[in-house]
């Protein structure tokens, strides 16, 4: 039995040599495919890293802006006018009372409660730097988040008796034409009428009523302490190159 075995296996193989076993080859990847293969998959992941890190950061002013302008307790008013969609602060050149040149944009990462008169500041314009500034000192230590803003649209002089008053405030001369492509009053108005807010993104986000009296300050002022609130989370006095403002004494 054996040897019948054996002599099959050697009539099948007649030189009696072994034959070597079959092999598969399977194709490697060319190596600049690879290489594109995986530059892409780091690219794809880095952009995704950069997403999340954006949406991470972004997340507190995501909240506080779906807490105001969302989830509103019944009954509840806004007195000022919520703008829609958000204006950021233009590129427009500035100009101090003593003559220092600076840009718009550099007021932004504080709140902004901006008012927009003549040089000459009549009546009007008067009551609005006070309002501006007794809303301000009526947020108590929450004060120093805010700025009080006055800007001016021509080249009149600010009369000297009021200088004094405007210590606290941000006075700066800016064009007319590039203030009103940002700054809009309500309908029958003009820029003057009302007072703005603008938020520390550098958005313009409110218009308060035109010729606002002391009634509509503290009703303003309840809209200002809101916002503030709902952005206790992610906002904080000063803006990053400049400590916040310390208080008078």
């Amino acid at each position: 039995m054996s040897g019948s075995k054996l002599s099959d296996a050697s009539s099948s193989n007649p030189a009696g040599h072994d034959e070597p076993l079959p092999l598969t080859v399977y194709a490697l990847p060319v190596p600049d495919e690879a290489m594109r293969e995986d530059s892409g998959r780091r690219v794809w992941q880095g952009r995704w890293k950069m997403i999340i890190v954006a949406l991470v950061c972004a997340a507190p002013v995501i909240a506080s802006y779906f807490t105001y302008y969302v989830i509103r307790p019944e009954g509840r008013r806004n007195h000022g006018e919520l703008i829609d969609p958000l204006r950021p602060l233009p590129e427009l050149v500035t100009t101090t009372l003593d003559g220092r040149p600076g840009n718009l944009r550099a007021l932004k990462d504080q709140w902004l409660l901006v008012s927009v008169g003549g040089g000459a500041c009549d009546a009007a314009c008067q009551q609005h730097l006070y309002l501006q500034r007794q809303l301000r000192e009526g947020l108590g230590k929450d004060k120093d988040r805010l700025d009080w803003v006055w800007l001016i649209p021509d080249d009149a002089p600010v009369p000297e008796a009021m200088r004094p008053a405007l210590a606290q405030a941000t006075v700066l001369r800016v064009p007319a034409a590039g203030l009103s492509q940002w700054l809009a009053p309500s309908p029958g108005h003009a820029l003057a009428d009302h007072l703005y807010l603008v938020d520390p993104q550098g958005n313009w986000m409110m218009r308060f009523p035109a010729r606002l009296d002391i009634a509509g300050a503290a009703k303003a002022k309840r809209d200002v302490e809101r916002l503030l609130r709902a952005a206790n989370a992610w906002d904080e006095p000063g803006r990053p190159s400049q400590p916040a403002r310390q208080a008078q004494p």
